[in-house]
């Protein structure tokens, strides 16, 4: 079998008479793990084959094949097999972009050790908080920055961390990945554990409470297969990027399981500051061929200046996390060519749905349709299904308890938050949308973020969309407000491109925009600008920081 159809052997696909993906159904045994049936068979099979190409903001670069990331992995189980880890033992990778995190989590995985990837910008507080819920016992953290210095903070209330180790640095006191992984042997002897074990723990980023631990098992790369082939079109031959730190979810979704399983080469930049100029001139040297990221680093790519970069490489291009801007698709495919493909997911899931690959009739800010993996509906608040074209929650028909492939299997230790969401036979997303006579589906917004003013249910989507068009404008975030006259307005949160500065005769002329684009009841009646949008730690609006006010506050 060639290396490209390897992944083959774990499904069964089905096509429609377009070639659109319609149906899907793993193939495994019962101690099926992706370190050593995938990683490594591949490194059997083509050991040159190239898996990634690594660089970073100081120049450096490294080429690793299948062969070097399946003896690394090994090596890396022989270390903290060394150190006392095993199955089951939940070890925090905090790794930024380094290629070590790819030897680390593959390692892990061969333990049968549960990883929980954590991004660099956690503080003291956050880490005492992970550590205490997940009960982490061991930790890899990168030795630039403060990570190290924060952890060691964090320890001071938590004395449960028995192994800690560094990589890209030195750090007295810690325990260094990089001399040590060296000098372990690079041959392993297999583990065998059943695929119900949790492999994977994600820390969701929610903007209120405390964040909720998400579990995932030893099947759940198999669900990405159709990340990979199906959404992100990735080339076998060719260079991948996926725009994200490995703390995240869509890491994994976009830099590791689906795009290994077809054999194919992963970019990975290691940078700290997002610079769009710096990323467009790695696109063009690398000749990168497919490439996924959320709207807002789109937004700051056409920003920069598309037309200045030699971007042919280019084959295919994808979007997920936020919402899609009708403007950013337009102009990013006037510049290239290429149509942003959008799908949805979330940690909790794999692609719930998508453009997949071999549509014809992709429509233009629609999130898709409905993967076959998962068989979707839409709800009301009594949990009814709605009728096509009224707004209802997503949620995914499937019983707690029982395995479905690239679902979460609960959350750990949190049987009350689990109940809350998953219940009646169905998963609740949380996440609200309407669905068309094509069945394509519609983001509207979070169940919380859904504005209800003079008896209206507005998205808030929809008037950043429109806001958005306007070209002085590089990010916005809209939200209701209370008002003593009307009970709730809309109110845009507004963050304006360098060289343009906020007046009144620029609110009138943002309003009246908006009323000429759509219903004149959906304008945001309030507008206040900001230097920045307030985020949660992997990006997203924290839109209820943006209800309480927070810059210059206009109300008309």
């Amino acid at each position: 079998m060639r290396v490209e159809e390897y992944y083959q052997k774990f499904c069964k696909e089905t096509l429609d008479a377009q070639g659109v993906l319609s149906g899907f159904e793993a193939v495994y045994g019962e101690n099926f793990n992706y370190a050593y049936d995938v990683v490594d068979e591949i490194a059997r099979m083509q050991p040159q084959r190239r898996a990634m190409v690594w660089c970073n903001e100081a120049g450096e670069e490294r080429t690793f094949t299948f062969g070097e990331i399946s003896r690394y992995s090994t090596m890396a189980a022989n270390l903290f097999a060394s150190q006392g880890i095993g199955r089951g033992d939940r070890v925090m990778l905090v790794l930024k972009r380094h290629y070590q995190f790819w030897f680390a989590i593959l390692g892990l995985h061969k333990l049968g050790a549960i990883t929980i990837p954590a991004t660099n910008l956690l503080t003291p507080k956050d880490f005492i908080y992970r550590f205490q819920a997940a009960k982490v016992s061991a930790i890899v953290c990168t030795g630039e920055g403060e990570v190290a210095e924060h952890v060691e903070k964090a320890m001071e209330q938590y004395d449960g961390i028995k192994v800690r180790m560094v990589a890209r640095g030195e750090r007295e006191g810690w325990l260094n990945f990089d001399q040590l992984l060296l000098q372990q042997p690079d041959t392993f002897v297999r583990r065998l554990f059943p695929v119900s074990d949790t492999m994977l723990l994600y820390f969701t980023s929610g903007t209120t409470g405390y964040p909720k631990m998400v579990c995932h098992d030893y099947t759940y790369p198999i669900a990405h297969i159709i990340t990979a082939k199906h959404w992100h079109n990735v080339d076998p031959n060719g260079l991948h990027l996926t725009v994200s730190e490995t703390g995240w979810a869509k890491s994994v979704w976009g830099k590791l399981y689906g795009q290994w399983f077809l054999g194919a080469g992963i970019f990975v930049y290691d940078f700290d500051k997002f610079i769009p100029a710096h990323l467009l001139e790695r696109i063009e040297k690398y000749r990168i061929t497919t490439f996924c990221a959320p709207p807002t680093i789109y937004r700051f790519l056409i920003k920069e200046g598309l037309e200045h970069y030699d971007l042919s490489s280019l084959k295919y291009v994808t979007t997920a996390g936020e919402a899609l801007n009708p403007e950013v698709f337009r102009k990013f495919k006037e510049y290239t060519g290429l149509m942003i493909m959008e799908a949805f997911g979330q940690t909790e899931t794999t692609v719930l749905t998508a453009n997949f690959v071999g549509s014809t009739t992709t429509k233009v800010g629609s999130l898709g349709k409905a993967s076959p993996l998962y068989e979707l509906d839409l709800v009301d608040e009594d949990g009814k299904p709605v009728p096509n074209g009224t707004v209802g929650e997503i949620v995914v028909k499937a019983k707690e308890g029982v395995t479905h492939l690239g679902m979460f299997t609960g959350y750990y230790e949190g049987a009350q938050r689990t109940a809350e969401v998953w219940h009646d036979g169905y998963y609740h997303t949380l996440d609200t949308a309407w669905r068309d006579d094509d069945g394509y589906f519609w983001y509207v917004g979070r169940m919380d973020d859904v504005i209800k003013a003079s008896g209206y249910r507005i998205g808030p989507f929809e008037i950043e969309s429109v806001l958005m068009e306007l070209p002085y404008i590089l990010e916005c975030g809209v939200t209701g407000v209370p008002d003593p006259i009307r009970g709730v307005v809309v109110k845009a949160t507004i963050v304006l491109a360098k060289g343009h500065e906020p007046s009144d005769a620029l609110v009138k002329e943002i309003q009246n925009y908006v009323k000429q684009q759509t219903a004149p009841y959906k304008y945001p009646r309030v507008i206040e600008f900001v230097d920045e949008l307030p985020k949660t730690i992997s990006g997203k609006i924290r839109r209820v920081e943006l209800r309480k006010g927070l810059g210059q506050n206009t109300n008309a």
